[in-house]
């Protein structure tokens, strides 16, 4: 519990500016759609995709290659920064996923389609208990499972966010 809780709150900071990203690009996208500009609207999903994914590898890289120190600020305990290591670098790998979910997200509000943000939220986190609970009773995968159930919902919640976004996309007014 305590390497979870360390790991979670440098978790927690390192993913939140891509949060901001997505909150940022639903004005975008809401601005846009109010003028029917769905032209603009697809050059951003492309341009914020690329901004995300390139935000999250460093911070990523950073969060990886640095969990030993940044645990050592929340705890002494050598098994508490050794379990927090794994965790922060199986979750710490898969930012650009929570990047893309939350970009989503602000897609979806924006085009007047709130619900379709929800269900992807419920998606995503009833993945993740459910492959939680699943992968930890495996004796050989134990709590790394808990923490792979994380990027795995994140990712399936990607690829419904990314149908939906083919479905529901902005197209051009004649």
């Amino acid at each position: 519990m305590a390497a979870f809780s360390s790991a979670v709150k440098i978790d927690t900071l390192a993913y939140s500016p891509v949060q901001d990203f997505g909150n940022a690009y639903s004005t975008f996208v809401a601005q846009n759609y109010g003028a029917q500009q769905a032209d603009r609207i697809r050059q951003g999903n492309r341009q914020t995709s690329w901004w995300i994914l390139a935000f999250c590898l460093v911070i990523s890289s950073l969060v990886v290659f640095w969990a030993k120190p940044l645990l050592a600020l929340f705890s002494s305990d050598p098994e508490v920064i050794q379990i927090g290591i794994g965790y922060l670098r199986i979750e710490g790998s898969f930012y650009a996923l929570i990047g893309f979910l939350f970009m989503f997200y602000g897609y979806f509000r924006a085009i007047d389609e709130p619900m379709i943000s929800v269900v992807l939220t419920i998606f995503s986190l009833g993945i993740r208990v459910l492959l939680a609970y699943l992968l930890a009773a495996v004796p050989s995968i134990g709590y790394i499972g808990i923490w792979a159930s994380i990027p795995i919902g994140w990712a399936l919640a990607d690829l419904a966010g990314l149908y939906y976004l083919h479905k529901k996309a902005v197209k051009p007014t004649d």
